[in-house]
């Protein structure tokens, strides 16, 4: 299957349907897809189940998806932080649901997704609420606990060049949680800021291959930050 380049973010989007389960890139603000977001609220999509590593920042990008109402259930693993007000509020008003997963066993359950993987067992989390009502069985003398894999219906991330191809390199610390929900969704759409011909990037370099990515699309570069009163 080929790499659709698309015109426009609204473009790239437009496939996503209510109560899809969206995983979204970034780590904070990096490597945050947020003209993919942007177009996503314009686009109208709601009852979304969200997975990403934490709950928002600021006014930005996953948090104004959440203040604009379109996100039922959140599945991440650093729910508050300072400048995590509007999913605060959110959540305080029972206006949407919550699971922590630890980071890596978050990484993981999009991994198996990924690699086809039923389910898998891990130490972490046992002995802690975020144990509670799952199997665990212990293995080489240490208990553990039964975890599914997380499978999304859309991927939103963001990378740093791409060829027409659909072949991602991302940038340092924007790497993070991209080429792991680029094998775990049914579609993948990758935001990039420069897009090149096939053959434009060293095959050693390419971290997520072409043949994950559904949708491609260009999009500036952006750096925000999220210091300062509410």
């Amino acid at each position: 299957m080929s790499t659709t380049v698309a015109a426009t973010t609204d473009e790239a989007v437009a496939c996503v349907e209510d109560g899809s389960t969206v995983l979204v890139g970034g780590f904070g603000l990096a490597g945050m897809p947020f003209d993919l977001i942007d177009a996503l609220i314009r686009q109208g999509a709601g009852d979304l189940t969200v997975v990403s590593n934490n709950a928002g920042n600021g006014d930005a990008g996953l948090a104004a998806l959440l203040r604009a109402g379109r996100v039922r259930k959140v599945i991440c693993s650093f729910p508050r932080q300072s400048d995590s007000y509007v999913f605060d509020d959110l959540y305080r008003a029972g206006r949407v649901e919550l699971e922590v997963v630890p980071q890596g066993t978050l990484a993981e359950r999009m991994r198996a997704a990924g690699a086809g993987i039923g389910a898998f067992y891990s130490p972490v989390g046992v002995g802690t609420p975020l144990a509670e009502g799952k199997e665990t069985r212990k293995i080489g003398g240490r208990v553990h606990v039964l975890e599914f894999p997380v499978k999304g219906d859309v991927a939103l991330i963001s990378a740093h060049r791409a060829d027409t191809m659909g072949n991602l390199v991302y940038r340092k610390t924007a790497r993070n949680f991209g080429p792991v929900m680029a094998t775990a969704a049914t579609t993948v759409i990758a935001q990039v800021t420069e897009i090149v011909p096939a053959g434009g990037i060293d095959p050693e370099t390419v971290v997520t291959p072409g043949i994950f990515v559904d949708r491609l699309v260009r999009a500036e570069a952006r750096r925000l930050t999220v210091e300062g009163a509410r």
